[in-house]
């Protein structure tokens, strides 16, 4: 492989199956060719367990991606999540036997390949082994090549996934006459298309909300620190919708998409949506918006509360100096920032995968739920890059210092056009005006006796 060569990528979701195939460019961005998004119809929960349907959509939004691209798929690499991923925190150390030697990439590396013999529970395989921390001789070190001393120690962030999850992925890929080059974390994967180096630097909490699961990475430091799998996401929502109203699943999403609220906006409180009968002969339905806002407000906030849990179980609830970037297909529901924000007091963003995409795509991918596959192509580059020159010094899970100045050429950017919008508006004479935001003041009193606890458990 080269690095002038198009990535392919697979994201197996329980909603949908995207294919997608990019190439990086000259100008740190990535040119997406070709995709392709199919319904999926057999994973649960981030989970395949029909491997017929899974692979019949595979095959399809291959086609799609090809046909659109002209460029054949052959090595891919796949996202993988589901609820059975888990995270260990492992501490390890060397004493060197010369310690006035520079420490080597080589030397880090076989130091971090040495966690994957770690013991494990039956069934479970290591999907990835990510550096935490170093220390040398006591003193903590962001990147330990090219020091020198004694000893050397580290916290270890070791994702496992269950080993018949992974091989029915692999089953999957190979039948659908697909090469597999790489299993990736989802959360990961999203991260990578999502946050901005200095995110990660000051903190962040990213949440990828998909239909079956919600997935979290946590970075502090330039360091994922944290990483966990929770087993709900939209789906939920829309469950709670389609039996509220006795109403097909079909119709219960696009009332979610189309007219629901996580907080329900003043101007909404007395609108009626009239929903068509399923079944001829039925009369259609008039539905609040406000009742419709309830129940979505109740099952967000349940599975906000199960975020918020594993960031307090991570202990980096203080260390997030960037909030939270909400991304993944569920981002998009209306005002749910500030609901995230209200139950964690910690502010809060939707994350569009916007800096690593050229802007002479001609595709609207610049949607968060893409997120995942284009931090797919992100990570499929890299890995190449690593293979191509495996003396490139291990990067310990930092953002690429080339793909990092993408952002930074844009914040630039946008400061200049800021700059010369205010001189027109000042040549003009122009008054500013503010746009006022429409939220629902008063939070706190309309969340209050919406339901009981027993209405809210999933």
């Amino acid at each position: 492989m080269n690095t002038n060569q198009s990535i392919s990528v697979i994201d197996i979701g329980t909603t949908k199956i995207v294919a997608m195939i990019g190439r990086k460019e000259e100008d740190h961005t990535f040119s997406i060719l070709g995709i392709g998004n199919v319904k999926s119809k057999g994973v649960l929960r981030g989970t395949v367990f029909n491997i017929k349907d899974t692979v019949e959509g595979i095959k399809e939004a291959v086609k799609i991606a090809e046909q659109m691209s002209g460029i054949k798929m052959n090595d891919v690499y796949v996202g993988i999540a589901g609820q059975n991923i888990k995270c260990l925190v492992n501490s390890d150390y060397i004493n060197r036997t010369n310690s006035e030697q520079d420490i080597t990439a080589e030397e880090l590396e076989r130091f971090i390949k040495n966690q994957e013999n770690v013991p494990l529970d039956p069934g479970q395989q290591i999907l990835h082994v990510i550096p935490k921390s170093y220390t040398i001789d006591g003193e903590e070190i962001e990147k330990p090549v090219g020091c020198i001393g004694k000893r050397l120690e580290a916290k270890f962030h070791i994702v496992v996934g269950q080993t018949q999850n992974i091989n029915s992925i692999k089953r999957c890929i190979a039948n659908a006459g697909l090469r597999l080059v790489k299993i990736i974390l989802e959360p990961m994967a999203s991260s990578r298309a999502v946050l901005d180096p200095m995110e990660i630097e000051a903190g962040v909490a990213m949440i990828d909300i998909g239909g079956g699961t919600s997935d979290l990475a946590i970075y502090h430091k330039n360091m994922l620190i944290h990483t966990a799998v929770i087993p709900f996401g939209g789906n939920v929502i829309t469950s709670d919708i389609e039996k509220a109203y006795n109403i097909i699943k079909n119709k219960a999403e696009k009332l979610k998409i189309n007219f629901g609220y996580a907080i329900l906006e003043n101007d909404k409180l007395d609108d009626i949506v009239v929903v068509d009968g399923d079944i001829q002969g039925r009369k259609p339905k008039e539905i609040e918006i406000k009742s419709l806002a309830k129940i979505i407000q109740a099952r967000v906030e349940e599975i906000i509360g199960f975020i918020y849990n594993e960031i307090k179980l991570s202990e980096a609830e203080n260390m997030l100096g960037a909030g939270i970037v909400i991304t993944g297909g569920g981002a998009l529901l209306k005002n749910l920032p500030q609901l995230m924000s209200y139950c964690t007091g910690l502010e809060s963003r939707i994350g569009y995968p916007m800096i690593y995409i050229r802007k002479t795509d001609l595709m609207d991918v610049k949607n968060p739920a893409y997120a995942t596959a284009i931090g797919l192509l992100i990570q499929g580059w890299e890995d190449i890059i690593k293979h191509k020159n495996p003396e490139t010094e291990v990067k310990n899970n930092s953002i690429d210092e080339n793909i990092g100045e993408i952002s930074q050429e844009k914040n630039k950017k946008q400061q200049e056009e800021k700059k010369e919008k205010v001189n027109e508006k000042i040549k003009e004479n122009k008054p500013k005006t503010k746009k006022q935001n429409k939220i629902i003041v008063g939070i706190k009193d309309t969340f209050s006796g919406f339901f009981d606890s027993k209405d809210t458990t999933i």
